[in-house]
């Protein structure tokens, strides 16, 4: 794929030539030189801004919710960098897995950050988590490149789409230029650890058709050893145009990778060399497809249909050496070889369909808007885990021994939905909102080697309510308030006991909440935006293991039940703005922006208590798992001309990586997870109108910190950050 850069050289050096030998041609039509016409703009690239209170068939009117265009300029937009890319969203809180950026890992308001298990993640509107309710981790990550815009409506202030505590993100897709019949984009980039990422994609309009397709590869070594990756992404959305009134897109994406897991370390390790790797015959491999049907259409002035379907298929594979770090993957005396691997494999299929109405109407003079819909969502995993695979190297799936859970799993949920944004006056609304949910899930199967049969059904149905108010303060600025039910079902690792000794509460309840935000945001022309809020989230019942014993019996076994209720409360602000423009004339092409997202989280169980090496412990204080008290991240960007550099600076301070607030584990799977800073800086130029390049360092100053610890896949251990690299790009766009 290496050809791919040196062709785009050939490219530009041809360019250069030809535009310096070709003679200007001879103009025979009078020509007049007309005075500029300026066109001022509020929507600025890189800078987040409040999302209106309708757009398209969804509504965001009293909600905490924002849009993001990505920033070439400030973002290093081939190597997926999350922190950047979120960096101006307040208190979202990234997992740094690794350097290679196939996976997103985000979380917010003490929610898990663990492939966004507890966000409802998007594409163009439908959802990509591969199972949203039984397992509901997001294997399917987009290039970044591709993206358009980011849409990110806070917590639980999303009943229109499925009320996770972590709120809904959705990556709206870039699409085919409207003007042109073909337009083509091309970047190559390369980087530190043989860092190499190939993006292509070709789109325009012809006639009432528009098309958008790209391809993306990403390819390297890794920053610590045994971490190479191959990541291949894949789209295309033709969508067709009925007279300028509706429209019917067909889409179909695919992502797919193999990727090498490095491990975990202790602590001990960690600190002696943080690079170093124990796991040279760990492997995981999603492959994920999601083909989609889109259909809008107006049947009035006043009323706007759309129809969304798609399909999620695919599979989640890995086979690795799992144990501790401390426990070494060395010659195993008794066999004569390495030990044989384990082998997990899921395979997913599912179904969404989801019909949304928006109407618009008058009363008491005042417009006002209704949007409701139903959705219906049918998923099947088949769990196939602890199969004892080869004493290889390679990446290998063969099984020497079947496997030890062979599970089926089914979920049928049907929703309804329904928000109305009461239009009093001018300046004040009201949008209250419900959404109902049935989900029907259940299980069957075999677990520890067909000795341990498993059988489980759960059906369930709730409403759930919220209310969202707006008051516009001024032309640019609004108070906004919301309160909104939310609820996370437990899932079925909760009800799979991992021994013969696990045992599961059969009266377990789905942990319930509710989120509040009040704010205040707006800005002044493209010179200052803002957004500053207080929030507060309740979380009920979260799931757990405690340790009990039988009356008479000292043996002790696991209960997995619900161990406690948390709350989270604290402040979130945003701050971007041009600190040149507010000096100077406001039209020249120099501009110096700086920003700031700072998010305190007081993230705090209130009830409860959990197991502790056999014993049961309160958790009343105790810090949220995961969840750090400050977040706070800096921007400054340089723009002359087409000239462009940019600096940031996150800081994130300690947190605890289990419920026990555990301060030390010799495993390195528990304990405190330290605060860390770090910078990353970028530079970019267009020149010849249709070039570009970037360049940039991520951790400029060579930090040594990770951001999570973990007693599972892909540890357990700590899985330490990456260290300083660079990357350099290069870009066409025709």
């Amino acid at each position: 794929m290496k050809s791919f850069f040196l062709l785009q050289v050939f490219i530009l050096c041809f360019t250069i030539s030809f535009s310096q030998l070709k003679p200007p041609a001879t103009d025979t039509i009078q020509s007049k030189v007309l005075d500029s016409i300026r066109v001022n703009t509020f929507i600025q690239v890189g800078v987040a801004q409040p999302l209106q209170q309708v757009v398209d068939n969804y509504i965001f009117s009293g909600k905490k919710a924002v849009y993001i265009q990505l920033d070439p300029r400030q973002i290093n937009l081939s190597g997926n960098v999350a922190r950047q890319a979120f960096a101006q969203v307040p208190g979202l809180n990234v997992w740094e897995m690794d350097g290679a950026g196939t996976q997103i890992n985000i979380g917010s308001r003490s929610t898990d950050t663990h492939r966004s298990i507890e966000m409802n993640m998007r594409q163009n509107g439908y959802n990509t988590n591969s199972d949203i309710f039984g397992y509901p981790e997001n294997h399917y990550t987009a290039p970044m490149q591709a993206i358009n815009e980011i849409q990110y409506v806070r917590g639980s202030a999303a009943l229109q789409f499925g009320s996770q505590f972590g709120g809904m993100m959705n990556y709206i897709l870039k699409k085919g230029d409207s003007i042109k019949a073909f337009s083509l984009e091309s970047e190559q980039s390369v980087g530190s650890y043989n860092f190499f990422n190939s993006f292509n994609a070709i789109g325009g309009t012809v006639g009432k058709l528009n098309y958008y397709v790209y391809y993306d590869n990403r390819s390297g070594d890794g920053w610590r050893p045994n971490a190479n990756f191959n990541y291949h992404a894949y789209h295309a959305n033709f969508e067709y145009r009925f007279n300028n009134k509706g429209s019917i897109s067909f889409q179909f994406s695919r992502m797919n990778y193999v990727q090498k897991i490095a491990g975990g370390l202790t602590d001990a390790q960690f600190y002696q060399n943080e690079k170093q790797s124990f796991r040279s015959r760990n492997y995981f491999n999603p492959e994920i497809n999601l083909p989609a049907i889109v259909f809008k259409y107006p049947l009035s002035k006043s009323t706007q249909l759309e129809l969304t379907s798609h399909f999620l298929f695919g599979e989640r594979n890995s086979v690795q050496f799992i144990n501790t770090p401390n426990v070494m993957d060395t010659i195993n005396t008794t066999l004569g070889t390495f030990n044989p691997r384990q082998v997990d494999r899921d395979y997913y299929s599912g179904f969404t369909t989801e019909a949304r109405l928006l109407h618009r109407y008058r009363l008491n003079k005042m417009n006002n808007t209704l949007v409701g819909g139903i959705r219906y969502f049918t998923q099947t995993t088949k769990r196939r885990q602890k199969g004892v695979g080869t004493i290889g190297n390679d990446f290998d799936l063969t099984l020497a021994k079947d496997y030890g859970i062979n599970l089926h799993l089914h979920t049928d949920n049907y929703a309804v939905f329904a928000e109305n944004i009461f239009q009093f006056t001018e300046r004040f609304s009201l949008t209250p909102g419900m959404r109902y949910e049935v989900i029907n899930t259940s299980m069957n199967g075999v677990i520890i080697n067909g000795t341990y049969p498993v059988s489980y059904s759960g059906k369930r149905n709730f409403p759930l309510f919220g209310v969202g108010t707006q008051f516009q303060m001024g032309k640019t600025t609004q108070l906004y308030g919301n309160f909104t039910q939310a609820y996370r079902p437990y899932i079925y690792a909760n009800v799979t006991p991992a021994d013969q000794i696990g045992v599961i509460d059969p009266n377990l309840k789905d942990s319930k909440g509710y989120d509040i935000d009040l704010g205040y945001r707006g800005h002044y022309r493209n010179l200052v935006n803002f957004d500053i809020s207080a929030f507060l989230l309740f979380y009920g019942d979260r799931v757990g293991q405690l340790t009990l014993s039988q009356p008479g019996n000292t043996s002790t076994y696991l209960y997995n039940t619900n161990v406690g209720n948390s709350v989270a409360k604290g402040l979130e602000s945003y701050i971007d703005v041009s600190l040149w423009k507010l000096f100077r004339d406001k039209h020249n092409s120099f501009d110096f922006r700086i920003f700031n997202s700072l998010a305190y989280d007081h993230a705090r169980y209130t009830s409860g208590q959990i197991s502790n090496a056999g014993k049961n412990v309160s958790l009343v204080g105790n810090y949220v798992e995961g969840t750090p008290d400050w977040i706070i991240r800096t921007g400054l960007k340089m723009i002359y001309s087409n000239l462009s550099a940019s600096l940031q600076h996150s800081y994130v301070s300690r947190s605890f990586s289990d419920a026990n607030n555990t301060a030390f584990n010799v495993t390195g799977a528990t304990g405190i997870v330290p605060s860390y800073n770090t910078w990353d800086c970028s530079l970019y130029y267009q020149f010849l109108k249709l070039y570009h390049f970037n360049a940039g360092i991520n951790n400029l100053t060579n930090t040594t910190y990770f951001t999570r610890r973990i007693n599972m896949y892909p540890g357990p251990g700590i899985l330490p950050a990456d260290g300083r690299t660079f990357y350099f790009s290069l870009g066409i766009k025709i």
